[in-house]
């Protein structure tokens, strides 16, 4: 039986990932004067209009006019930011769970990224063609028992033919590459791109910013977020027990779970399914202040994984 997989990416200058990158940079410049700020920061663009909200509690304000401006060039700024509500952080203080939640981790020994290869080819084709068009874009690889059998890209400013030709030249370094179909500004070329032509979200995302529709999506969006909120910091974690359990097992699949109660330190599940064998997750503080320490999470950091993905690209999480 044939076996069929998708997945895309987007281009940082897609308006989703626009308000991503807003949210963290943000976060980075909170956790630059403060690295135990309370902040999740959520952003909303489009049509020349860009609003910030959120939760901050820190030591000290920044200015986030700059920060949007040199993201999202001139545009008319409304800026909603209080702080972090006492009842919440009643039970995070102590060292609890900013959330309820379940995140997924997961490793695969198909790549050197140990990311579905699909989820590499998508990335790594946007990531080609957005060195020639920087700007608003989109790809999509579909493999059929792994080999690529079709590529859909379009790409803000581009021609559909010079995208067809560029796309070939990808192609004929792909050893899987068979017969493959190739749609390229499948709607026409296309100049109005980015928050000239659409609203972006923080969080719209979730899927590119995991592994890929094959790979369950456990918590929330991470963009904006403080790893007191497990939201992210749980599932940076629970990719990390993957990535280790893959190398410890010498095994083809693995995925992590890993859930929390608001206001609770430790985990109310930890296990990993290791080539569809479970295992309790061992030797590892999964307790919020834990993960924080282990995987080095207070530091500016976090505006470079709201651009290609959260995993398989050397953050400290990914080795």
């Amino acid at each position: 039986m044939s076996s069929y997989r998708t997945a895309e990416s987007v281009s940082p200058k897609h308006p989703d990932k626009l308000c991503d990158q807003i949210s963290d940079a943000v976060l980075d410049a909170y956790l630059a004067i403060d690295p135990k700020a309370r902040v999740a920061v959520e952003v909303v663009g489009g049509h020349g209009h860009v609003f910030v909200v959120g939760e901050v509690t820190a030591k000290a304000k920044i200015e986030i006019t700059p920060i949007v401006k040199r993201l999202a060039g001139d545009v008319k700024l409304r800026i909603k930011i209080v702080h972090q509500s006492s009842e919440i952080a009643a039970g995070v203080d102590p060292g609890g769970a900013g959330d309820q939640g379940i995140m997924v981790g997961y490793a695969t020994a198909e790549t050197p990224e140990m990311l579905p290869l699909e989820v590499m080819l998508a990335r790594q084709l946007n990531q080609d063609l957005f060195k020639k068009w920087p700007h608003d874009g989109k790809t999509q690889v579909t493999l059929q028992d792994g080999k690529i059998v079709a590529v859909v890209a379009s790409f803000q400013h581009s021609k559909g033919s010079e995208l067809q030709a560029t796309i070939r030249d990808w192609l004929k370094n792909k050893s899987h590459a068979k017969n493959t179909i190739i749609y390229t500004n499948p709607t026409g070329d296309w100049d109005q791109g980015g928050f000239d032509a659409d609203t972006g979200l923080t969080g719209r995302k979730l899927v590119i910013d995991n592994y890929g529709p094959q790979i369950p999506v456990g918590g929330g969006a991470f963009s904006g977020k403080d790893a007191t909120k497990v939201d992210r910091s749980a599932a940076y974690m629970a990719r990390r027990i993957a990535v280790d359990y893959l190398k410890k097992h010498k095994a083809q699949e693995v995925y992590c779970y890993l859930a929390y109660s608001i206001g609770v330190a430790e985990p109310v599940e930890a296990i990993t399914r290791v080539d569809g064998k479970v295992y309790p997750v061992e030797g590892y503080d999964l307790t919020p202040k834990g993960i924080i320490e282990y995987l080095d999470l207070r530091r500016p950091q976090y505006e470079q994984t709201a651009r290609y993905g959260h995993f398989g690209n050397g953050f400290t999480w990914d080795s």
